[in-house]
């Protein structure tokens, strides 16, 4: 039996109908049991929700807005960009939670164990042992990640979550994921894809704690809001660390210098996404009163994701495929560094397809300023 490869698309055309019948042309879709999509806010979500949902019969699709697209050819920003999952030797289920706001601890832990109890059963005839990943969806601006990323990882049990979370470039007005030939605000998915191959997730970051340490004295928690830093306005203390002035704060800056929090003997991004008229930080990550943090710096990009690749490889016994979740300022960083160009080659010779996120998920944890993903082996 010849092996299907798993299909990678991309289209930038701008009409929403031709865009999806140009995509999913190129994806050969009855020969498809998923696909993920992710797609730039620039396309207009009601018709091509529209145009999504006229052709996903038999098929399950989920997918989000972008802030970037990781598209077979590398980075690009503009488009729709998909990954699809042959049926003779994937599946993928998936149950979208609506109305984050309610979220209902218990009764998410019951829709996500009846959901592996439905993958393990599509998996049945396969020839031999079936593995699993959960892929998670978010909207980026709910603020809901933490909670959901422990309740939702602590359901799968053995079957290990990994994600990011929706995004509008550099907008941060509106979000979406998409389930059911719908787009959503104040949603997420978590959809389990299965297959006899082998899948290793993974979570690399391109930061190293520095010696610059600062304590959060005022913060709003809820919103992600510092307020103070070293009983200073955040701003200006923030400011004043980096060696910037206030009025030049902007998202390339927060790149370059990302607060890192210890934990369980790692550190871990805590990056910051707008400086605030009133003087407040507001970061993408959950913070709280009297944690210290440090200041991160930069390692070597390229070489950490060339020994990433050469790991994930072996790990795997060759990678076919990688679904990557890339944070928006890894973009902004790379860009800076004027290492856009090599990291998009790299990607596009290691077979990454994804997006740039306002935040990725890693396990039980959600995460800044990362690269996370899925490793896809080929079919023996």
């Amino acid at each position: 039996m010849t092996v299907q490869p798993i299909r990678v698309a991309c289209t930038r055309i701008d009409d929403p109908e031709l865009a999806v019948r140009d995509l999913f042309g190129q994806l050969d879709v009855p020969a498809l049991s998923g696909i993920i999509l992710f797609c730039s806010s620039r396309y207009p979500l009601g018709a091509l929700s529209a145009a999504i949902a006229m052709r996903s019969d038999g098929v399950t699709i989920v997918g989000c807005t972008s802030s970037g697209e990781i598209t077979p050819d590398g980075l690009d920003e503009g488009t729709i960009t998909a990954i699809g999952f042959p049926a003779d030797d994937f599946r993928l289920s998936a149950y979208c939670f609506e109305d984050l706001d309610r979220f209902d601890a218990g009764h998410a832990q019951q829709a996500t164990r009846s959901l592996v109890a439905e993958a393990n059963a599509a998996t049945r005839g396969f020839a031999g042992p079936a593995n699993h990943a959960a892929i998670f969806l978010v909207d980026g601006l709910s603020h809901r990640e933490e909670m959901l990323t422990l309740t939702l990882q602590d359901a799968l049990g053995e079957v290990p979550l990994i994600g990011g979370s929706s995004g509008d470039g550099l907008d941060f007005k509106e979000t979406f994921v998409l389930h059911d030939g719908r787009f959503r605000r104040d949603a997420a998915i978590v959809a389990i894809l299965s297959t006899s191959r082998p899948l290793k997730v993974f979570r690399a970051q391109h930061y190293r704690p520095g010696a610059t340490k600062m304590v959060i004295t005022a913060a709003d928690t809820a919103l992600r809001i510092v307020r103070e830093i070293n009983a200073e306005p955040a701003v200006e203390e923030y400011a004043r660390l980096v060696g910037s002035r206030v009025a030049d704060l902007s998202p390339t800056v927060f790149a370059s210098h990302p607060p890192m929090v210890r934990a369980g003997g790692e550190y871990y991004v805590r990056s910051i996404q707008t400086a605030n008229p009133d003087g407040s930080l507001t970061f993408y990550c959950a913070i709280d009163e009297g944690i210290v943090l440090t200041l991160g710096e930069a390692d070597n990009v390229m070489a950490g994701l060339e020994t990433l690749f050469d790991d994930l490889d072996l790990a795997v016994g060759g990678v076919e495929r990688i679904l990557g979740f890339d944070c928006v300022l890894n973009s902004v960083e790379v860009e800076q560094r004027q290492l856009r160009g090599r990291v998009s080659e790299l990607f596009s010779r290691r077979g990454v397809v994804g997006f740039n996120t306002y935040g990725e998920q890693y396990h039980a944890l959600h995460v800044n300023q990362t690269f996370t993903g899925l490793a896809i082996g080929r079919s023996s």
